[in-house]
């Protein structure tokens, strides 16, 4: 089992997000498994609508400008959809996964949720 990051830790994370108040927009959390455990600083990225993100490999605090960067390029990506990738720097290559947003469901004519 992964161990839970020190307060220390989250604070290296937390500060270059609140310089450009992304913390506004993001919650900065930790899990104790991220399904990563061979590269285990991991990141993901989700929001209700928005496409989800599994990025792992990463290094602290080497990737934390590159963090930010994918963190503002997730926000302007419609959906959370990703075309262009090169702003987020080094973080493109450690994607791990990539899911498209789950639409809500539309009510058919009976009123049945598909």
């Amino acid at each position: 089992m992964a161990r839970p990051a020190p307060k220390a830790e989250l604070q290296t994370w937390r500060r270059p997000c609140a310089t450009i108040t992304l913390t506004t927009r993001f919650s900065i959390e930790t899990a104790d498994c991220m399904g990563a455990c061979e590269q285990p600083i991991s990141l993901a990225l989700q929001g209700e609508g928005r496409a989800t993100y599994l990025f792992a490999g990463l290094s602290i605090p080497d990737d934390i400008e590159d963090i930010v960067a994918t963190g503002r390029t997730y926000l302007d990506a419609e959906n959370g959809w990703i075309e262009d990738a090169r702003p987020c720097g080094r973080l493109r290559f450690c994607l791990r996964a990539r899911v498209p947003a789950l639409m809500a469901a539309k009510p058919d004519v009976t009123g049945d949720r598909r």
